[in-house]
């Protein structure tokens, strides 16, 4: 799939209602049938990073509100590499988190879980462009929905 041009909005607020119009109340399903949710308030930790990298995050980020509609595009375009997501708090993977990557070095991170139905459905934790962690993410396990299933029940 060709990389979707760059999103131009004159500003922050334009960006926000945007990913709510899209994403928030869009139906978004990965290309191998997962439903994705997106919640208003992961907008600010999606399109904001850190000026001092101290994990306060208190710049909106052009950059990655300018690749916001990379984030649909990489969650159903199955030629997406996806890797077990790093969960820093436990210092493992997880197979229940999924970081999807087709484009340059974005990325798209989730986190799984069941519904009452018992099928996986996804929740979208943030996205970005992983310039100074890409070569740790392409060292990660793949992902599978076998290990994810197994680790969720």
């Amino acid at each position: 799939m060709p990389l979707p041009p760059l999103l131009q909005l004159p500003d922050e607020a334009a960006y926000r209602q945007h990913f709510v119009g899209t994403y928030c109340r869009g139906v978004i399903e990965t290309h191998d049938g997962i439903r994705v949710f997106f919640r208003q308030q992961q907008f600010d930790h999606a399109f904001y990073e850190s000026t001092n990298r101290d994990g306060a995050k208190d710049a909106f980020s052009w950059v990655r509100a300018e690749r916001m509609n990379w984030i649909g595009a990489t969650l159903t375009d199955p030629a997406a590499v996806r890797y077990q997501g790093w969960v820093a708090r436990t210092r493992s993977y997880d197979p229940a988190r999924r970081v999807d990557l087709l484009y340059e070095d974005f990325v798209v991170v989730l986190a799984l879980g069941l519904n009452r139905a018992g099928a996986l459905r996804a929740n979208f934790i943030t996205c970005f462009q992983a310039d100074n962690s890409i070569g740790k993410i392409r060292t990660s396990p793949l992902w599978t929905r076998e290990a994810c299933l197994n680790a969720l029940r």
